[in-house]
Order: structure tokens, then C-alpha cells, then sequence
């Protein structure tokens, strides 16, 4: 008997997991191969980026690493709790009116670990997923913690019409097989691979805005060409982006006429062209 409790209660969450999803247009997971690459400052001031361009309240973010949550510190939302209502629970609201979930909005103190095997970490974000009112959505980026673990094959498992995967790495050559085997994860779950963003590719100094290689340049294009993924772009390193995700500002939004900022917008446009081509080709 507790089994079909348990088993009913499964298929009427992800029955609610397929109503709130399908409001929202598009789905993408934003993924490395390891830690240290920059992938949730990217994954965040994406998202910033896709609302300054036209949508305004619009945009989503899910922090989906569990154990170490930080986009609510890099957009401004540390110390932010949820809101529950009458139709479920309610994101919180960040930066342009994007709505931000994460489990830090969740722990009793910032130093609270969290210590669950993956059984939990399924649960917690297969609820995200579906008690969660996301509403109308253009676009709900889903930031993953480094690795191919729980998390990743959580969400794929979830979320099986996601858009796609973008995969962040920095231009050294130690970060190549890590990023392949993010790339064969993808590949393995049929998980649509959007592209590669090279992070840290070169430094611009802010005195005389000379550019400097100081982890050498092209790691990201090269494999992406190795694998005949499509490369988004380069995000060259400004100490700017670590002052203000450490501030809580949205780097693009503060300091958009930089080379930075302008990269990220640039690769923007490269995704909303790829994601709207694949959705008229599965219209067609």
C-alpha cells in the first residue's frame, strides 16, 4: 500500500512537473567539466544579459548545485527566503525581474552544509521543477554544479525536451579531457549540445586595454572544432566580473560598454539563433 502512495504521489508531481515546464519556451543547462571555470558567473550574467535584451521578467535561473549554491551572492539575492502561496512556491526576484531559485534560499545559516545522497538531491530538484511557480518564461537556465553526477542526470532526466546544453571551459589544454566528458555525457542522454564558451580567454589590462594571454587562448575553439561543436564565443578575464559578483551586481548590467560584457552579449544573440532555428526544425 505505502508503495502506491508513494508511487501515485510520484506521477502527480511529475505531472505538475510537466505543467510549470510547459510554460516555459525554452530550457537550458548551463555545464563544465570541473570546478574553477567561472560556469555559475557565466550561467548568471547570461541570463541578465537574455532579460536586458528585451525580456524583462521573462528569464529564470535555477541553481541546481546543491551542495554549493552561489548565484544568489553573484546577482544580489544572498539572505532571500521563498514565499509560498496558495499555487505553490514562489521564485525570488532578482535583477530586470529575474526569477531565481536555489537552495540557498533554503538553509537556516550561510554555513549550513548540506549533506544528502543523491535520492535527496533528486527530490529537492524534481521539486524545484514542480512546485515551483516559474510562470511565463522565455528562457529558465539551469545552473549545474561541475561534474556529470546527481545533479546533471537529474535535471536530463526531468527535463527530457531541454533545449540544450552550453558548456563552459578556460582555454588550457588540462581543462580538454574534462570537457570531453561533459560533451559525451550530453551526447549519451541525447541532450542537444548548444555550444562552447571559452571563459578567462585573455586578460585586458585596465590601464592601457592591451590583451593579455594569461591562460593562452583557443582551448575552447579547439575542441569544439575537435568535436565539430559549435563555439559560442570568448569571455576575456576583467577583474571587474569578480569584484561585482562578489558585490552582487550583474556584471553586464554595470559595465556593459566593456570587452566582457560586450562578449557576453554577442554570445546572447549566438544562442537565441540556435535554440529558435531547433525549435522551427522541430515544427517542421
Amino acid at each position: 500500500m505505502q508503495s502506491q502512495e508513494a508511487r501515485k504521489r510520484f506521477q502527480e508531481q511529475m505531472k505538475r512537473v510537466k505543467e510549470r515546464m510547459s510554460k516555459v519556451k525554452h530550457k537550458i543547462a548551463v555545464i563544465s567539466g570541473k570546478g574553477g571555470v567561472g560556469k555559475s558567473v557565466v550561467t548568471a550574467n547570461l541570463a541578465v544579459a537574455f532579460a536586458m535584451n528585451g525580456r524583462e521578467g521573462r528569464i529564470g535561473v535555477l541553481d541546481a548545485d546543491i551542495h554549493g549554491p552561489c548565484i544568489p551572492k553573484i546577482i544580489g539575492l544572498k539572505g532571500r527566503r521563498l514565499v509560498a502561496g496558495p499555487p505553490g512556491i514562489f521564485p525570488a526576484s532578482g535583477p530586470l525581474g529575474l526569477k531565481v531559485v536555489s537552495m540557498d534560499f533554503l538553509l537556516p545559516e550561510q554555513e549550513t552544509p548540506v549533506i544528502w545522497r543523491g535520492p535527496l538531491k533528486y527530490q529537492a530538484i524534481r521539486q524545484f521543477l514542480s512546485d515551483i511557480v516559474w510562470g511565463d518564461l522565455d528562457y529558465l537556465f539551469i545552473d549545474l554544479p561541475p561534474g556529470t553526477g546527481d545533479e546533471p542526470l537529474s535535471v536530463m532526466q526531468l527535463l527530457p525536451d531541454m533545449d540544450g546544453v552550453v558548456i563552459v571551459t578556460i582555454p588550457s589544454e588540462v581543462s580538454r579531457d574534462v570537457v570531453m566528458k561533459a560533451v559525451s555525457f550530453a551526447r549519451q542522454l541525447n541532450t542537444p549540445i548548444i555550444g562552447i564558451i571559452e571563459n578567462m580567454s585573455g586578460f585586458i589590462c585596465p590601464n592601457c586595454g592591451a590583451e593579455i594571454d594569461i591562460f593562452r587562448v583557443g582551448g575552447g575553439e579547439k575542441i569544439a572544432k575537435e568535436m565539430n561543436i559549435r563555439f559560442l564565443g570568448r569571455i576575456p578575464i576583467d577583474p571587474k566580473i569578480c569584484e561585482d559578483s562578489d558585490e552582487g551586481v550583474p556584471f553586464v548590467m554595470k559595465h556593459r560598454d566593456t570587452a566582457a560584457a560586450k562578449a557576453f552579449m554577442e554570445i546572447v544573440k549566438k544562442i537565441e539563433e540556435i535554440v529558435e532555428a531547433g525549435r522551427r526544425e522541430q515544427c517542421d
